[in-house]
């Protein structure tokens, strides 16, 4: 039987069996594509990401909700030239400054990238204690157990394969972002005022410049810039120049889909904050503990028991994406690994010393972040450049265009950085 043209109208009244299995076939064609893009968007709705959604809401309303689209695109831009570094070399990220760089500058790189590491992976830990802790009325001490437990299990899925563990990460994503959609629904925000700062630029202040470039300079999460290089690196093999680019177009497809759910997710964390306690004057609220208890009496216990669950499914999948994330760090700067399980090990300790000090988790979160900012320059310069030698690259090194946008961008996220590093310790932030 012939294949049916595309474009040829559909004049029954339900789909004919040939048109049904052109459209699974087309659809089968797409998923061994899909998935990196997905493990590499954790990143973006992580536990560091509520506390400064929920404080932009909750004192701001949705006058910032144009921030986090503007850095979700950028959040596109940058992975996807992530994942055209893999599928074009063939290596990642971490290999190729082993290759192309001194090897003084080779061993400071790791020496911040393991930092980076570190600091991220306390934020996703604590906040997946925390969502132990919350959901179960478990002491914090307990819930940080737990999500030792639970990464071990999931990362032990990698010995089956890349798929398994993409299908858990992706179905956390799928858990955050359908507890979202309740909130959405419950909550009743408006609509029209959504759409309109959505799209308009507007501060309210000094304190929302400050808080803007919070958000802003925490775009690019510099774990994931070199895990999303290692993911696609192997994935398919291309065999031709034409293999290569479509491979890429896939490849786009697939962050576009996994960061727009990630963007959305944090418009509706900003919304919910905006809609419940901005509304009823409740500013203050600027802890994911004070969210969780301040969401019952307003929406009812659904909404608070949705919101403790996106944070589990966000802390317990961003954590065990963090452990694969220093796994191609140390790999790629070294040519070293050690287990998993003691790698999972080894970054457990911080935050379990942070809970048993009884330091305040929300607090240890921002301050985490802060760290993580150093690291930034340091992935992202490489990839820019790497990403635009066509010696490298071949087909797919970057259009003069996309390479002047993505330094412009670059030099905006670490200005944004350095000025949010100068206001915590210079201004008296911390």
């Amino acid at each position: 039987m012939n294949e049916p043209p595309t474009d040829a109208p559909d004049t029954t009244a339900s789909p004919s069996p040939w048109r049904v299995a052109w459209a699974r076939g087309r659809i089968a064609s797409v998923l061994p594509y899909l998935g990196p893009a997905f493990v590499a968007s954790v990143a973006y709705i992580d536990p560091g990401n509520y506390a400064t959604n929920i404080e932009s809401g909750a004192r701001f309303g949705y006058t910032l909700l144009w921030v986090i689209f503007a850095s979700n695109l950028a959040a596109m831009l940058i992975q996807s030239l992530s994942a055209k570094l893999g599928i074009a070399t063939g290596r990642n990220l971490a290999e190729l400054c082993r290759e192309r760089f001194p090897r003084p500058v080779v061993w400071g790189m790791w020496i911040v990238a393991e930092l980076v590491a570190m600091a991220t992976d306390l934020a996703e830990f604590l906040g997946a204690a925390l969502g132990f802790a919350l959901l179960f009325h478990f002491p914090l001490l307990v819930g940080g157990l737990l999500t030792g437990l639970a990464t071990f299990l999931i990362l032990a899925l990698e010995r089956y394969g890349h798929r398994p563990i993409e299908a858990v990460i992706t179905t956390m994503v799928g858990i955050i972002a359908g507890c979202y959609v309740l909130e959405t629904v419950l909550e009743r925000p408006d609509w029209g005022a959504i759409v309109d700062h959505a799209v308009i630029p507007r501060f309210s202040g000094p304190e929302s410049v400050l808080l803007a470039t919070g958000i802003l300079g925490a775009t690019v999460m510099p774990h994931v810039i070199y895990l999303h290089s290692a993911l696609t690196q192997n994935r398919i093999v291309p065999r031709t120049v034409e293999d290569a680019r479509r491979i890429f177009r896939f490849e786009v497809l697939d962050v576009v889909i996994a960061m727009g759910i990630a963007g959305l997710v944090n418009a509706a964390m900003l919304v919910m904050a905006a809609s419940t306690f901005h509304a009823a004057g409740l500013a203050h609220v600027g802890t994911i503990e004070e969210a969780h208890r301040t969401l019952e009496p307003l929406l009812g216990p659904l909404a608070s028991t949705a919101f403790v669950l996106s944070l589990l499914a966000s802390g317990l999948s961003s954590s065990t994406v963090g452990t694969m994330a220093g796994q191609v760090v140390m790999q790629g700067f070294l040519h070293r690994t050690i287990p998993v399980w003691l790698r999972r090990g080894i970054t457990m300790l911080p935050a379990l010393v942070v809970i048993a000090l009884g330091l305040d988790p929300t607090r240890t979160l921002v301050i985490s972040q802060v760290v993580l900012s150093f690291g930034i320059p340091f992935a992202l310069v490489p990839l820019i450049r790497f990403t635009a030698d066509r010696t490298l690259m071949g087909a797919l090194s970057n259009h003069r265009v996309t390479t002047l946008v993505a330094g412009v961008l670059a030099a905006l996220i670490v200005a944004l950085n350095l000025f949010l590093l100068w206001t915590t310790f210079i201004g008296g932030g911390i």
